[in-house]
């Protein structure tokens, strides 16, 4: 699946979904639902699974009576296609403006090695563009 298409594709509720998932790597149906904002029934729950386990992005194994519920996309994956569509969102696909408001936000100093971090990453992004 292309990367740019797996965030694009899920409701809000499956974004709660999956981001439980990720957070705790495995959960029944009914756990999933402990674990998400005002949650809808569960019925509605195990449906939403369900087009999760359709979209090929959870999968289940049988621990009993129950079916327990994993994520099979990477974490890494999911969250470079969560910040896309931030920063499309939010930033009119502006990474840099993105970056600026990261760094707007901080409330503390940058700590020496958390700048030579920023400016390696940035020195590679030039480095890729060639």
């Amino acid at each position: 699946m292309a990367k740019d298409q797996l965030h694009n594709q899920l409701s809000r509720r499956e974004r709660q979904i999956m981001d439980a998932l990720f957070e705790r790597g495995e959960l029944s149906a009914q756990d999933v639902r402990s674990a998400i904002p005002d949650p809808p029934s569960y019925s509605a729950v195990r449906a939403l699974i369900a087009k999760l386990v359709e979209k090929k992005l959870v999968d289940y194994r049988e621990e009993g009576p129950r079916y327990i519920y994993f994520p099979v996309v990477a974490r890494s994956e999911a969250r470079a296609n969560a910040l896309q569509k931030l920063i499309k969102t939010f930033f009119d696909g502006s990474t840099v403006a993105a970056v600026n408001a990261l760094l707007g936000m901080n409330k503390q100093e940058l700590s020496d090695a958390e700048v030579a971090e920023l400016k390696a990453a940035i020195e590679k992004a030039k480095s890729n563009k060639d």
